[in-house]
């Protein structure tokens, strides 16, 4: 599953640095992740560094059109890490 950064957000520039895949970019008017480097920080923490330093409640959500298991956003976290 990978995230999304609902209009709730406040460009607080919190969120961008603390993820490991860079997968949290500047959109046209708020932040964007992109689906196909969200790992949901598996591989790297217990729970998503995003939704940890965000001070804006539920303003990161799990992304309705990305839903993925944990076994795949493991894969996916070791593709982009180049261990596979």
């Amino acid at each position: 599953m990978a995230l999304l950064i609902t209009n709730k957000c406040t460009n607080c520039d919190m969120c961008e640095p603390e993820c490991p895949n860079n997968a949290i970019s500047m959109g046209d008017s708020i932040y964007e992740i992109n689906p196909s480097l969200c790992t949901e920080c598996k591989g790297h923490y217990e729970k998503p560094t995003c939704e940890s330093v965000c001070p804006i409640n539920n303003c990161i959500i799990t992304d309705p059109e990305h839903i993925e298991t944990d076994e795949q956003l493991l894969e996916k976290f070791v593709i982009i890490q180049g261990l596979a």
